[in-house]
């Protein structure tokens, strides 16, 4: 994206993978939740995430020890002028899918079009700016981004899904389906049992598996998905060998649940992975949509009644990191870091998008004395609520020109969502609000989550050191009312536009930096979440049979280098 590719042409292996990893053998991984589809690239059902890269291929593959860059793969050469204003992939002519039908440029032209018009809708915005796409000679296709103004687009269309032609239904595409879609990927899909597993199988005669950019990866022959209703039952299925490999998200079971037979023989290794990316956190969202949130002031009075530091001592172990912003933990965040010159200027014309302690860099999440009834943060909470029109009748807060008490429903679909939303819950009661937790399964979640059809909810934004054409399917106001995408607060605010734009354009490091801070500093100004708490490190769990390389990418732990340890004679 900014720079060159670190690593020459002619390399060997990725940094971050064993090249001589042993192939064979069978990884389980558990997931929490459930599935109703295998097609993860249109907006109804909850599909498996990994058929994207496992199954079915992009044109180019990312170097996770970069912040963005790409390198060949159906694609093995790519062309582009310093502006940008088009590209050109060539397709490497060995490149198959997995019925051995060779992949062609009028599958890479298709698969543009169809996920174009009825893909998600971040590819459906992404694609839409691309002017024309043509092929040329029997090889190559070249795509006009005239236009568009988007220096990152030939890199979001170097990961575009290539879809094969002959194979896909476009009139049922959009629906929900258990047929096994046909790839390019090193895995097939085997057996399928709706809602409860996926087991992926090696394909044997993958196309790539010689390429440099994939020794090392993709080492199992058979690779197991099973879903998991609850965390209690997934995690006591691993402690009983039924999946290897565990990412670990609560502090509570990383400290105390951990110790069971196999652990204490070192059967399974506990491991803190440091990463280079911004914190993956957690957040309480507002539906700005609502009329209740509407209003920054009681955005920002709720705020104040999520008391991080008693919830953190009581029921962490304290292990928790409060999250101050959505980049936080990189060069990207604002935190911390007083506005330079060229923010100020890409913020000069939104003089009220931007707090002062926020442009000055003084800003930090509301804290608490601990006591879990700290009076000062109630004091502040309900001087806002007043601002904004609302009093306390007793022990309930009502509009003060209707008499309406103050109440919200805050949904939920895991046992750890519905745990702090309660004690969330009870915070707020002592400011007179009735926050009830709703409790709904997967599928209901996912549909009304999509339809943005809920008060409250809690979510997660991952964010990479490359926000690009992304930022906009999060944040930008035309986001706001396309159903699925990830703007689940409802921005619509045009500074928040303006600088996603300026990122996007920006053709130094510096520039780049500048307004991604920028958008940092606009989002957290905003109040739009409750912005609450990310882990020191990735915690991981394996059973000490799945192995993983010595050296782990910047982007941290990747379940394609694993290998399962060869039988010992």
């Amino acid at each position: 994206m900014h720079g060159a590719p670190v690593l020459p042409e002619g390399f060997t292996a990725l940094p971050y993978v064993n090249p001589q990893a042993p192939k064979g053998g069978r990884l389980v991984q558990g997931i929490l939740g459930t599935f109703d589809s295998l097609n993860p690239l249109i907006v109804k059902g909850l599909a498996l995430a990994a058929i994207r890269g496992y199954v079915v291929e992009s044109l180019m593959a990312r170097g996770y020890d970069e912040p963005f860059t790409l390198y060949g793969l159906i694609a093995r050469k790519v062309e582009t002028d310093r502006q940008r204003s088009y590209v050109t992939f060539h397709l490497d002519p060995v490149a198959k899918f997995s019925d051995g039908t060779p992949i062609t440029p009028e599958d890479v032209v298709f698969s543009w079009q169809l996920l174009r018009d009825k893909g998600r809708p971040n590819h459906r915005t992404y694609y839409a700016k691309v002017a024309k796409a043509e092929i040329i000679g029997e090889r190559a296709v070249r795509f006009d981004l005239s236009g568009s103004d988007d220096r990152e687009l030939p890199l979001i269309l170097g990961l575009m899904p290539v879809l094969a032609k002959h194979a896909v239904n476009t009139g049922s595409f959009e629906e929900t389906s258990f047929e096994p879609p046909i790839g390019s990927g090193p895995y097939t899909v085997g057996q399928v049992d709706p809602g409860k597993s996926v087991t992926l199988r090696r394909n044997p005669n993958y196309w790539g598996r010689d390429l440099a950019v994939n020794r090392g990866l993709w080492n199992f022959d058979e690779l197991r998905f099973e879903f998991y209703r609850d965390a209690n039952s997934q995690l006591e299925a691993f402690k009983r060998g039924l999946y290897q490999v565990r990412d670990e998200q609560d502090p509570g079971r990383w400290q105390t649940a951990y110790d069971f037979p196999a652990a204490r023989e070192g059967r399974v290794v506990k491991e803190a992975l440091p990463t280079g990316v911004p914190k993956p956190s957690a957040y309480f969202v507002f539906n700005t949509r609502r009329g209740l949130f509407s209003d920054i002031r009681v955005r920002e009075a709720i705020s104040l009644l999520f008391d991080f530091e008693w919830i953190n001592h009581n029921y962490f172990f304290g292990l928790y990191r409060r999250t101050a912003g959505y980049f936080d933990g990189s060069e990207l965040s604002s935190h911390g870091r007083p506005a330079d010159a060229r923010e100020r200027a890409l913020l000069a014309s939104f003089a009220d998008a931007v707090r002062p302690d926020v442009l000055d860099g003084i800003w930090s999440p509301p804290a608490s004395d601990g006591s879990g009834r700290d009076r000062t943060s109630l004091k502040r909470a309900l001087a806002l609520f007043t601002a904004a029109g609302y009093e306390l009748r007793g022990t309930q807060l009502v509009e003060r020109r209707s008499g309406r008490p103050f109440s919200f429903e805050i949904m939920v679909t895991a046992r750890d969502e519905e745990r702090l939303a309660l004690l969330f819950s009870q915070s707020l009661k002592r400011a007179g609000i009735a926050a009830r937790v709703r409790v709904v399964d997967a599928v209901q979640y996912e549909g009304r989550r999509v339809a943005y059809d809920f008060d409250m909810i809690e979510n997660r934004w991952d964010q990479s050191l490359s926000p690009g054409n992304e930022q906009a399917f999060y944040w930008g106001s035309a986001a706001a009312d396309q159903p699925g995408t990830r703007n689940y607060m409802g921005i619509k605010s045009a500074a928040v536009d303006t600088m996603i734009a300026a990122l996007l354009k920006a053709e130094s490091q510096e520039d780049f930096v500048a307004a991604v801070r920028a958008l940092d500093r606009v989002l957290i100004s905003g109040s739009y979440t409750i912005p609450l708490f990310h882990l020191p490190a990735q915690w991981i769990a394996r059973w000490a049979t799945i192995v993983q390389p010595a050296t782990t990418s910047l982007y941290g732990y990747l379940p394609e280098t694993l290998w399962r340890e060869p039988k010992q004679p």
